[in-house]
């Protein structure tokens, strides 16, 4: 369940008769509790309750009914119970019917309040539903109540009026949803005059059934098209002279209302109940955005971005400079004035704005820095000279676009009130200003200098509707000198493998041409291929989130390169984070946030995360596209080592539709002789079972051995189903394969000796990169790499800290965890010319590790290097390590990975000039 889904539920229940039996369940199941997980509790299985009345959820709440006047009686039980701690219960919660209070444990915040009440604070209990909460939800629950209740309406309207779901009339949908919007907004804030006149007027205006709603709804919003002094000869009602002229677009053109079932009216009144007022314009056209959607309904709720994470994009982009210039103008009143003006200027621009929250963020704050400049020049009444046309953005999608215009208003009447008061606000509020500053289109085929210029201040339209988008949009001419321009968003990430057809279309035209393997990038590398070439036309900075893998591999080659040539650079960056939503159980997608600029600064500011969760922010002087203070080198795969290293190749490919491997408990049942298991039978090792310890075998037949093999009837089924399978595939090299269903489809020669094995998959929070020693004879897997283990010392050099650093920069990411690759982990890892001192030190070292481990026998390495619990002798044999490593490259140790990534990049840039040196030589020779 989403948050939306969990507020209706606990609105409902609280609104049911109270029983004390059933209370428990029900609460439950309002968090998103599967019937059969309450089954369980009801017989008892998993209750283990000492509290009279009592439900425990191990792991989560342990909550009670009582009788009246008890509450904090049976609270105080449940705190004390030993059952409570012992389930690790998070909450406790204990209600009469009359009260309910709840206390989180972990932070002692206690919740208490009216039963009728407890879903208003439905935020205070979505963390039960493993949703983690943003502050600006748990204080203000109703941006996520008003769409729950929007969303209702929504399905409602389209289930009765089917050819409002065309895509012929769904724009006519959507603008009628913003009215609505507006007109709930305007009703709670006196935009429209009186006490909920909006609601209030169609209640007992519409019949109970709801057969009359769109007649009264057209002429409302015909009345608020028409100015006063039209009204008489327009014949309206003399009932809608409450009603104000609003302009703006927004209730121009179609007046056309879905006709209401009686359900439907109920929904639209249920909404007029809200708090309009306290909206938040940010969050709540995030989580509305998804109601026009079918396929994202399912996600509704969950596309908040909080501020803190906005911020993380426009601070370094713009914001901190103008607090510094406010703090560095102190009370000069010409200072306070040009920075003013300078703001008045600003345009930020979002190619990708959705509903338009970084935009109102940014317009915000803002607003408050132009409100302290105005207090300290004793001007506080002074209407804003930030204009909402210097927000400027680019939308896809109708309904999201004409979400940000209409977010966009109401930040600018809530900052009014807020920074001016409400008087002022209301008198400067209507009639809206037409002119239009959010385009609906798709980003990567418009052209951003015709959406957002580097000159003029205001606009001029061919069209005087704000929410009505002329189809020549991207022609709009602009006029008077503008200002800075800031490109900042969160565009859609999108691997190469999730790309449309569409959207591979939409890169091909940006890439083709100029970018040779452009088809690895994500999607949301075309934004700063746009960004960049925007910088080469006019002075920009720009800013996105993005996923982290444009900043790791090979798409570091493809991408940077093609910036970095534009003349843009990194001026900052945040490096990997988790970029959460509200969605149940929500992991979050792994992100950087990246700033380029074609005026960079002379410092750059770098901020990344330590191992204890701490933001470190520093001045650096310059940012390399791996997020690294150091210079714009580029690795490049290799297919040999540029350092004197044994080769590494990629282990074997079945593709067998897993008929040439099985489990070990799967080998009686092929009924194989002991010389035939000798024979035919080989351990096989990849990534999941070098770390988990787990075992896995396969068929392995020789050339010289097919005959024999396929006279046991048992090898000769399982060949011939993969045979079967390859000839299925529809990749004509896996047909081809065919013709050897006998063995892998891609496979190395059996090792007759040791073999090192390194995974291809890793989870980042090892302190060491894994390998291990395997037995000659086991075949290792495509998930994994190998290279001879004929000596020990390149073992070594793989478990370092200096490999895991460069393999944490240079590699991909499978979110966070590493994703090793020999071409760009181990054929580019710089490492000094060793002498055989060297490798006998080595190698030493290694034997260390290998003894270390073998001591704590059965532990595997996911055990092993727990980082919580790596074992005292297993560190000691790592640090002797790493010390020995890190010597041969400075004589010392390293103060940290900052210091070693440095080296290490140095030694990589001096390695391949010599290379290229060498090279240009050998071709004079010749």
């Amino acid at each position: 369940m989403n948050a939306v889904e969990i507020e209706e539920a606990l609105s409902d229940l609280a609104t049911q008769p109270f029983d004390p039996v059933e209370f428990p369940f029900s609460f439950l199941a309002s968090l998103g509790n599967k019937e059969l997980t309450l089954k369980r509790l009801r017989k008892g299985d998993t209750n283990a309750s000492d509290v009279p009345g009592g439900l425990l959820q191990r792991s989560n709440i342990h909550l009670a009914t009582c009788g009246e006047g008890k509450v904090g009686r049976t609270l105080l039980l449940l705190r004390n119970s030993p059952k409570t701690m012992q389930a690790k219960a998070k909450y406790i919660l204990a209600t009469d019917g009359v009260t309910l209070e709840v206390e989180d444990l972990g932070s002692g915040e206690v919740l208490a309040c009216d039963f009728p009440r407890f879903a208003d604070h439905f935020a205070f209990f979505l963390s039960l539903a493993g949703i983690s909460t943003v502050k600006e939800i748990k204080e203000n629950p109703i941006d996520v109540k008003a769409t729950g209740r929007l969303n209702k309406l929504y399905v409602e309207l389209l289930k009765n009026n089917p050819d409002w779901a065309t895509d012929a009339r769904r724009p006519d949908m959507n603008h009628f949803m913003a009215r609505l919007v507006f007109c709930y907004f305007a009703e709670s804030t006196d935009i429209i005059h009186g006490n909920k006149v909006f609601t209030r007027t169609v209640e007992p205006m519409t019949e109970p059934d709801g057969s009359n709603t769109h007649t009264v709804l057209e002429t409302i919003f015909k009345a608020m098209n028409t100015p006063k002094t039209e009204r008489a000869a327009a014949k309206l009602p003399g009932w809608t002279e409450r009603f104000p002229y609003v302009n703006g677009g927004l209730f121009s053109g179609n007046t056309d209302v879905p006709n209401f079932t009686r359900t439907a009216r109920s929904y639209l009144l249920r909404a007029g109940e809200l708090t309009w007022s306290q909206i938040n314009p940010d969050i709540f056209g995030s989580m509305i955005q998804a109601v026009a959607d079918d396929e994202e309904r399912g996600s509704l709720g969950m596309h908040y971005t909080s501020v803190p994470n906005i911020l993380k994009v426009l601070n370094p982009l713009f914001l901190d400079d103008l607090r510094a210039q406010l703090e560095a103008a102190g009370d000069n009143k010409a200072k306070l004035l040009n920075l003013r003006k300078r703001m008045s200027r600003i345009r930020v621009f979002d190619p990708a704005c959705g509903s338009g929250n970084f935009l109102v963020i940014a317009y915000k704050q803002m607003r408050v820095i132009e409100a302290e400049i105005n207090r300290r020049r004793g001007e506080p009444d002074l209407r804003t000279e930030i204009p909402l046309t210097n927000f400027r953005g680019i939308e896809l999608r109708n309904f999201p676009a004409e979400i940000a215009r209409l977010a966009l208003v109401i930040a600018e009447f809530q900052c009014d009130v807020l920074h001016r008061g409400q008087q002022e606000a209301l008198a400067d509020v209507l009639p809206l200003d037409s002119d239009s500053w959010i385009t609906c289109g798709n980003a990567l085929r418009l052209d951003w200098l015709s959406i957002c210029p580097p000159t003029g201040k205001g606009v001029k339209l061919s069209s005087d509707d704000l929410f009505d988008i002329p189809k020549d949009q991207a022609e709009i001419d602009f006029a008077n000198e503008g200002g800075e321009t800031y490109i900042c968003g969160n565009p859609p990430y999108l691997g190469s493998k999730w790309q449309t057809d569409e959207q591979k279309s939409e890169m091909a035209a940006i890439f083709d041409g100029r970018i040779k393997n452009w088809k690895v990038l994500d999607y949301v590398a075309a934004w700063f291929i746009k960004a960049s070439d925007y910088g080469t036309k006019t002075t920009a900075s720009a800013s996105f989130v993005a996923t982290n893998s444009i900043c790791q591999g090979q798409q570091v080659s493809a991408l940077w390169a093609s910036i970095l040539s534009s003349g843009s650079e990194i001026v900052f960056a945040h490096t990997s984070f988790k970029w959460a939503n509200l969605a149940s159980k929500n992991a979050g997608v792994t992100v950087v946030i990246v700033g380029i600029s074609n005026h960079p600064p002379k410092t750059r500011q770098l901020t990344t995360i330590s191992n204890n969760g701490e933001l470190i922010v520093k001045d650096v002087e310059n940012i390399n596209p791996y997020l690294i203070a150091g210079p714009n080198v580029i690795i490049e795969a290799r297919t040999s080592a540029l350092s004197e290293l044994p080769e590494m190749v990629r282990g074997n490919s079945p593709t067998d539709g897993g008929h040439l491997l099985f489990e070990p408990s799967e080998l009686p049942s092929l009924g194989l002789s002991a010389h035939e298991t000798l024979s035919f039978v080989r351990p096989f090792i990849g990534s999941r079972e070098l770390i988990s310890g787990s075992r896995r075998y396969c068929l392995w037949i020789e050339d010289d051995a097919v005959e024999s093999a396929l006279e046991v009837q048992s090898i000769r089924s399982r060949v011939e189903k993969v045979r079967s399978f390859r000839l299925t595939s529809g990749k004509a090299s896996t047909v081809k394969a065919a013709n050897w269903p006998y063995r892998f489809d891609e496979r190395k020669a059996l090792p007759t000796k040791p073999t090192l094995c390194v995974p291809v998959i890793s989870s980042e929070s090892r302190p060491f990169l894994p390998v291990d020693l395997l037995p000659s004879g086991t075949v290792v897997s495509n998930k994994a790499f190998m290279l001879s283990g004929d000596t020990l010392w390149p073992f070594s050099i793989i478990c370092s800290r200096m490999n895991l650093v460069w393999v944490a920069s240079v590699c991909a990411r499978m979110r966070t965890d590493y994703s090793y690759t020999n071409t760009l982990g181990w054929n580019t890892l710089p490492v000094p010319a060793l002498t055989e001192q060297n490798k006998a030190d080595l190698t030493e070292c290694a034997e260390d590790i290998l003894l270390a481990r073998e001591s704590h026998f059965p532990k595997t390495i996911a055990d092993l290097y727990d980082p919580d619990d790596v074992p005292q002798d297993l560190r000691r044999a790592h640090e002797k390590n790493d010390e020995v490593l890190e010597r041969i490259y400075i004589g010392r140790r390293f103060r940290n990975d900052t210091e070693r990534l440095e080296r290490l990049f140095d030694l990589y840039t001096k390695k391949i000039a010599e290379q290229a040196k060498l090279k240009k030589k050998g071709a004079k020779a010749k």
